[in-house]
């Protein structure tokens, strides 16, 4: 996640105030993001630069509802997964499935919703660009839900709360699908390191 300007508020009053020029310096801070953010879930580069097109220009025209109750960043991000969804809604890809039945194990028992994080930095696991881009393609096979829940908690570093209530979700739904795009994506990684994969991973839990 973005680091937090200290004179973000400021910049954010200017802005409301009609300084175009405050308003681009956000966006400035924050367009990587919002770009990774729209690729991510909509899977296609022109189709994310729309959404940072799109979301910043509804970010402007809307900068004077912005109340300051949450960080400037969650707002934007808030407007462009919106902004990406209607895309995926207009493919038809955004289709409504069970989101929260747990996962039978090979036992027979069922995977807690719990289990190890990718670490403080997800990105700090990618040890060189082609492995930057083995996970990127990765997440391109998780359907449109996961992989916009994954990149909000596991890339973008918002909390389970905050990625649930930026997609209408209950924390339970978002805990179950996060389980099964980690899965998935270690699964996937297994398969081309081999048994070093796992070792790979960071082992720190949330």
């Amino acid at each position: 996640m973005p680091t937090h300007l200290d004179n973000e508020q400021s910049l954010v009053a200017a802005a409301q105030a009609g300084d175009s020029d405050a308003f681009v310096t956000l966006l400035n801070q924050y367009s990587r993001h919002i770009y990774r953010v729209g690729l991510s879930i909509t899977g296609n580069h022109q189709d994310a630069e729309d959404v940072l097109q799109e979301s910043s220009l509804k970010a402007y025209r809307a900068i004077a509802e912005f109340q300051g109750k949450s960080r400037f960043y969650s707002w934007l991000v808030r407007i462009a997964v919106n902004v990406a969804l209607g895309k995926l809604r207009k493919r038809a890809l955004w289709k409504e499935s069970s989101l929260d039945e747990p996962r039978e194990g090979e036992d027979g028992g069922y995977i807690p919703l719990e289990i190890e994080s990718w670490g403080d930095d997800p990105e700090k696991a990618c040890l060189n660009n082609e492995l930057q881009q083995l996970l990127a393609e990765v997440i391109q096979k998780l359907d449109p839900k996961s992989r916009t829940i994954f990149t909000l908690r596991d890339v973008e570093k918002f909390t389970i709360e905050e990625t649930a209530k930026l997609l209408g979700l209950s924390i339970p739904v978002v805990k179950t699908r996060l389980l099964r795009s980690r899965l998935k994506l270690r699964e996937e990684l297994t398969k081309y390191f081999g048994k070093d994969a796992r070792n790979a991973m960071p082992t720190s839990r949330r």
